[in-house]
């Protein structure tokens, strides 16, 4: 347990050292297809150390719970960390922990770990006698498969995914768009502003004397965009996009997210956000295989116990 400690404690500082000499992790430089052969990589390392095991004890270390309790004590401290800080793009140390290169390190050698521990289990269900066992490792394999791919992809994902603003307006197409950081990007796809759409709650009387009364002001009741989508394919699709229920077409999910509230029910823009995630599937899948895995943990330990 000291030497997973030391070891965890030596990678934040050396995480320290990296944010002090070259700044934050840079998340573009790992966009499509530089976060494939990050992946290929990462699972080529996995696969090296568990084959030296015999030989390393480094890499035996690294597949026991020696390892594993303390870096994920580590990972659980700079989870609460996160999320007891704001986060925000460009923020400071604590304040954009997704580019702290402590937290990417550590994350990072936990999942070098769990990769190993599934190997070196996969290993020893390959060697064991019984073959009807199998049934016991499932719930371990769900979730520990699981939490790795969900990690990981979520992780290398981050770098493709994109969050942009854009401003519809009446009378033509729009396919420009704008990130967080102020920069213009071109979409595959084009939006024209149809009609906004402007609902109300009714005006109340708030009485203040008994001669007289003040209107309270009215609050949107429901704002949405009826709007038309041109993408390169030649799809020509009429939608209606609503808070909280997103448009999706062609990996892209379109929010409403503003308007011109100045002009109020006769504004004739929308400000709209458009997100990619093309990896979100892949973190999915983790996530369903970790909800199986707790599932085939009940029904394989009810069945086991009954036996």
């Amino acid at each position: 347990m000291q030497e997973g400690f030391v070891i965890g404690g030596g990678l934040i500082c050396a995480g320290l050292m990296l944010e002090l000499t070259v700044g934050k992790v840079v998340w573009d430089a790992f966009s499509w297809p530089a976060n494939l052969i990050v992946l290929v990589g990462f699972l080529i390392l996995a696969a090296l150390l568990f084959f030296l095991r015999p030989k390393s004890y480094f890499c035996r270390f690294l597949a026991s719970y020696h390892a594993a309790v303390p870096t994920l004590v580590y990972v659980v401290a700079l989870t609460i960390i996160m999320g007891l800080t704001r986060q925000q793009v460009n923020g400071t140390w604590l304040n954009d922990m997704l580019s702290f290169w402590p937290f990417v390190l550590i994350y990072t050698y936990m999942a070098l770990i769990l990769a190993l521990v599934i190997l070196n289990r996969l290993s020893r269900l390959l060697r064991r006698k019984k073959k009807c066992a199998w049934r016991l490792d499932v719930p371990f394999f769900l979730n520990h498969c699981g939490l790795l791919i969900a990690l990981v992809t979520a992780t290398l994902g981050n770098a493709d995914m994109q969050r942009l603003k854009m401003i519809a307006v009446e009378g033509g197409p729009e396919w420009r768009a704008i990130n967080d950081r102020g920069e213009v990007k071109e979409l595959p796809i084009a939006i024209q502003l149809k009609k906004f759409i402007l609902e109300e709650y009714p005006a109340e009387m708030e009485p203040q004397r008994p001669s007289d009364s003040v209107m309270v002001q009215r609050t949107p009741k429901r704002f949405a965009s009826d709007i038309q989508i041109f993408t390169k394919s030649g799809k020509n699709i009429s939608a209606t996009v609503d808070v909280n229920k997103p448009v999706s077409i062609e990996g892209w999910k379109i929010y409403q997210y503003g308007y011109d509230t100045q002009m109020g029910a006769k504004s004739n823009i929308s400000i709209l956000e458009l997100v990619s995630d093309p990896w979100l599937p892949f973190v999915y899948t983790g996530i369903w295989m970790m909800i199986a895995g707790a599932i085939s943990m009940f029904l394989f330990g009810v069945r086991r116990k009954n036996v």
